[in-house]
């Protein structure tokens, strides 16, 4: 990727010079307590290198879906927080993003200084269809940060076409952030030169959450590992009853498709051999090993069973690079967790290099008490992590792209 980099950026100099950061803050929230702060530590190194070279840093986020309007439920106060405690410096929230506080805030930056503007999201054009909406916007940030750049930190948002992704690229000068680049340096790996046996261990609750993802990854995996809530169309699709679990019947022939072409490629997709079945959804219900060929019509699957967890890190030991999107079961119900912790217990005792497909994979290591370090990369962003795997172009990188490629003609 030729583009320039948040080091090109320190060299020619960053002292009482503002830099607008679009960074991913998206984190989980139970009221005002973040759950978990993972995307916020990994944003950190960026802001805290541009603070330490005097730079008077404005960084840009979101948080959940607000509907392009302020709502006090996603406002991000908790992330200013934690920033500040991180930081062990003040991180100032303005009260709006573009506006009087936002003006004021940014305009007595001291260099060094760091400010975070409220969410993004509040304002509708930053997620409009119309490229004018999302021009007005990137010109009316450029404006926070007269004479400044922009350095694009949030992997989890480049696969966005949004205004602080975008098109702020062609209003300030643009660098990628250490984080965009390390993200994107692990995903050559996945794609580029592979070390194989490749195995690809997928979960979470939809098929069609990754129908792209499935059907590019046959093409370039030896093995594909299914759990999680999507296993249940695939076993579905193979004639089999599954009760009352999670069921996407509008998808079983794209999914009988899958098993075709898996193996006329010779892609060994392998499946949970048993579930926990269970009586509801909930976290205290009534459950049972079954066989996952014979589900109750009353019960679902709720999990993988012992056989599969078994079953599915021994189909991992001999790996050389995994890549693991999608916990294996209800991973938030303890009584559930265990199919997720098996995959995340194997890749860590793996030699393999392995990499953590961020959103429920991430927090689920972090949740269940797992040392981060035991992975070769835990990413910060899920979607653009499947997408990039797909064969998408990311927006938020081509626009970089770009921009270097009309400085250098």
């Amino acid at each position: 990727m030729s583009v320039k980099n948040l080091d090109d950026l320190l060299g020619e100099g960053v002292q009482g010079r503002y830099v607008l950061v679009r960074s991913d803050l998206n984190v989980p929230l139970d009221g005002e307590r973040i759950t978990d702060d993972g995307r916020v530590r990994a944003a950190l190194p960026t802001i805290k290198k541009l603070a330490d070279a005097g730079a008077k840093v404005v960084v840009t986020a979101h948080l959940g879906r607000p509907k392009g309007e302020p709502d006090p439920k996603y406002t991000l106060a908790p992330v200013a927080k934690r920033l500040s405690e991180l930081l062990g410096a003040e991180v100032a929230l303005a009260g709006d993003l573009v506006g009087e506080s936002a003006k004021a805030l940014t305009g007595g930056l001291a260099d060094g200084g760091v400010v975070l503007l409220e969410n993004v999201r509040f304002d509708a054009r930053e997620t409009s269809k119309d490229a004018v909406d999302r021009s007005e916007l990137a010109a009316e940030l450029g404006a926070l940060v007269p004479g400044g750049a922009f350095v694009s930190d949030g992997f989890g948002v480049v696969h966005r076409k949004q205004a602080s992704v975008y098109e702020v690229a062609s209003v300030l000068p643009a660098y990628a952030g250490g984080l965009v680049l390390a993200e994107l340096d692990v995903l050559k790996k996945l794609t580029d030169d592979v070390q194989r046996p490749y195995v690809v261990v997928l979960g979470g609750a939809k098929v069609s959450d990754k129908l792209g993802v499935i059907a590019n990854l046959l093409t370039k995996v030896d093995r594909l590992l299914i759990g999680g809530g999507m296993a249940y169309t695939f076993l579905k699709a193979q004639g089999h009853e599954v009760g009352q679990s999670l069921l996407q019947a509008d998808q079983l022939d794209q999914v009988k498709g899958f098993l075709a072409e898996a193996e006329k490629r010779g892609v060994e997709l392998v499946l949970p051999v048993d579930v926990l079945a269970a009586t509801e959804f909930s976290a205290d219900a009534e459950h049972e090993v079954v066989d996952a060929t014979a589900i109750p019509a009353d019960r679902q699957g709720l999990d993988i069973g012992p056989k599969s967890r078994e079953l599915f890190a021994g189909k991992l030991a001999d790996a050389k690079t995994v890549f693991w999107n999608g916990p294996m079961g209800v991973f938030e119900f303890e009584a559930f967790s265990g199919g997720t912790r098996a995959v995340a217990e194997a890749l860590v005792k793996s030699d393999a290099f392995t990499v953590v497909g961020g959103g429920d994979s991430a927090a689920a290591v972090r949740q269940l008490g797992l040392p981060e370090d035991g992975f070769s990369h835990i990413s910060t962003g899920g979607g653009a992590s499947l997408e990039y795997l797909e064969g998408k172009e990311l927006p938020g990188v081509s626009a970089l792209e770009k921009v270097a490629l009309e400085e250098k003609n």
